[in-house]
Order: C-alpha cells, then sequence, then structure tokens
C-alpha cells in the first residue's frame, strides 16, 4: 500500500500548503486592522502546524495497536477535560461559548481532543464485541449511553454542532460494524424531538435555519454571512479575481479564514480552484477507503474507517455551508481553514492512518 500511503501525503501536503497560503491572503488585511500585525492569523496556524506534524509523526512511528489498551484512560482525560473547560475562570469564554482553554499565546479545544478519544474507544469496543453489536443491551447501548454523556458535556458548551457530527459518525460506524438497522433507526427517530427543541427553541439556532432557508430575505442582518459568502463565490467566476485580490474578505464577509475560506478561495481562485479542493478531498476519501478495505485488524479496520469518515464528512459540511446547502455550523475546512486544534488533532487522524497503513504491510 506504499503507493496509497504516497498518494494520501501528497493530498494532505496540498491541501495544507494551499491552507497557509489562503489564510493570510484571507486574514492579512483584518489582522492588520484588529491586532496590529498582518501575519498573526499565519503566524499562529504555522505554530499549529508545527505541533501537528511532530504528532502526526509520533502517530506514525508508534504500533498503533498499543492505543487500544490506552483508550478508556484517553476517553477519561477528555470527559475530564469537558467537564473543566465549563468551569468559569478556567474554561475561556468566547461569543457566549465556552469551549476553550487558553495556554499562553494558543488556545486549546478538549472537544476536537474528544472526538479523538472517542474515535480510538469506539474501534476497540466495537473490534472486541463482534457479533455482540447486534445485541441491544451488551453491545449496542453501552455504546449509546457513553456517547450521550459526552454530548451532553458538549451541548453545555454549547456546540450542537459537534454534538451532532459525533453522533453521526458514532452510527456510521456502528452499521458498518453490524449493528442492526431497527436499532438505529429507532434511535434516530427519539432524538429527533430533542434535535427539535435544540433548534426551535434557542433563537440564535432558529435564525441560522432562517438565513439557510432564504439568506437574501434578511442580507443585513441574519443571512449576512451567508449571502456574503454567495456573493464571493459568485464573483470568481471561473478563474477568480486573482489571488490576494478578494473584495468579501475586506470585513464583508465573517469568518473568512475559518469557517468560510472555502469562498475566498472561490472567488480568488474561481470555480477551478474551488473544484479543485473538492476533487482532492474525493481522493483523500478514496485512498483513505483503499487503506480501510485492505485492513484486516478489525481495531485498525474500524479506527481507518473512522477517520475517512471525520474528515471527510467534516469536509462534506463545511463546503455544504458556504455554497448555502447546509445551516451555517462553525466546522472548519479540514487542513485548509484557521482552526488550530482541530488542524493539529486532524495532521494526528493522518498519521494514524499511514501507520495503519504501514503496518499492515508487516
Amino acid at each position: 500500500m506504499r503507493e496509497i500511503r504516497q498518494s494520501v501525503v501528497m493530498i494532505v501536503t496540498t491541501l495544507i500548503c494551499l491552507g497557509v497560503v489562503m489564510i493570510f491572503s484571507a486574514s492579512g488585511v483584518y489582522a492588520l486592522q484588529n491586532m496590529g500585525k498582518s501575519t498573526y492569523y499565519l503566524t499562529r496556524h504555522l505554530m499549529f502546524l508545527v505541533i501537528g506534524f511532530i504528532l502526526a509523526l509520533v502517530m506514525m512511528a508508534i504500533d498503533y495497536r498499543t492505543l487500544r489498551p490506552k483508550a478508556k484512560g484517553l476517553l477519561l482525560l477528555s470527559i475530564f477535560l469537558l467537564v473543566l473547560v465549563l468551569i468559569p475562570g478556567i474554561g475561556t469564554e468566547h461569543y457566549g461559548a465556552r469551549r476553550w482553554f487558553r495556554l499562553g499565546p494558543l488556545s486549546f479545544q478538549p472537544s476536537e481532543l474528544a472526538k479523538f478519544a472517542f474515535l480510538i474507544y469506539l474501534a476497540d469496543f466495537l473490534a472486541r464485541k463482534g457479533n455482540l453489536i447486534k445485541d441491544f443491551f451488551r453491545g449496542f447501548m453501552p455504546v449509546i449511553i457513553l456517547l450521550g454523556g459526552v454530548c451532553l458535556l458538549i451541548l453545555k458548551q454549547p456546540d450542537l454542532g459537534t454534538t451532532v457530527f459525533l453522533s453521526v459518525i458514532t452510527l456510521l460506524l456502528m452499521f458498518v460494524a453490524g449493528a442492526r438497522v431497527v436499532h438505529l433507526g429507532t434511535l434516530v427517530l427519539l432524538a429527533l424531538p430533542v434535535v427539535y427543541l435544540l433548534i426551535f427553541r434557542v433563537p440564535y439556532r432558529l435564525a441560522r435555519i432562517m438565513a439557510f432557508l432564504n439568506p437574501w430575505e434578511d442580507s443585513r442582518g441574519i443571512g449576512f454571512q451567508l449571502s456574503q459568502s454567495q456573493i464571493a463565490l459568485g464573483s470568481g467566476g471561473l478563474l477568480g479575481v486573482g489571488l490576494g485580490h478578494s473584495m468579501q474578505k475586506l470585513f464583508y464577509l465573517p469568518a473568512a479564514h475559518t469557517d468560510f475560506v472555502l469562498s475566498i478561495i472561490g472567488e480568488e481562485m474561481g470555480f477551478f480552484g474551488t473544484l479543485s479542493v473538492v476533487v482532492l478531498f474525493g481522493l483523500f476519501i478514496w485512498q483513505g477507503a483503499r487503506i480501510a478495505k485492505r485492513t484486516s485488524d478489525p481495531f485498525g479496520y474500524f479506527l481507518s474507517t473512522g477517520i475517512v469518515a471525520m474528515i471527510g464528512l467534516q469536509a462534506v459540511i463545511n463546503i455544504g455551508v458556504s455554497i448555502g446547502a447546509l445551516p451555517t455550523k462553525g466546522l472548519p475546512l479540514p487542513f485548509v481553514s484557521y482552526g488550530g486544534t482541530a488542524l493539529v488533532f486532524h495532521m494526528a487522524m493522518v498519521g494514524l492512518l499511514l501507520n495503519i497503513s504501514r503496518t499492515e504491510e508487516l
């Protein structure tokens, strides 16, 4: 599988390099105005890249199977941090959300560690239980109870998007492992009223849904961000207005270097630039799926499947939000967006994926 690993490395490297260029392009003017230095966000992004690269090397160097006995401990640590971040004075609050620890010039988001730890634990659980996953009480319910506890802590931050994202990944892996469709379907039906209340009874979430349905009805208010994203994508045409020449990044499009970096790519590099990003993620999913398919170790199989699903689904969601196909949600575009902790753990996941591929050849 050497050629597959080389392909994955080339794809991820290309996305990271594109991200470095576009983060500086999208954030330079904003950073100069608000932080006094045009390279403020670029410098921080490069710091997270170095951390992510080191962690990816560590994940590649160890035998990934040694993570199995550490899965419970890692998950317990992530749960402890999720509790700790909710305590005033310890967790940092930003725009009404308490999701980060401040570590000097950097910040750390424990929900990203929780997703990583839960994925490792789930892969180990599914590998151990085998066909017991079809048993409602012994195989299905333990995972759902644990998932519920983790999601409840993430909801308290509050962060509904990450909660739904982690739940979807969990159900997908359980389906792959052979869980009964009737169990999965019943759980989804029972969760729908809860999701309804969490969206339609919370004003700012309801506003996002309304903006998604018709952003142009209130393009200067609720629908401002999405309408500006669509303007950016539309302005780029086929070939774009040129690298560094975006108008929407000049204080029109909020979060231009984070959640909506694809819109700036579309404006500056045009339809073909945007299409290239989509193709690269499609190739990553395809090559990652080839690794998972060729992995005989059950733990490695579920772990590699989960990694590909987690990165691939997040890319799909971010792209969908940028083009207006999905409601706005703060999930960065993997490897491309400015998104410190997420970038670090995505690189760690790629290191694990390469590790699984290499170990399978030994």
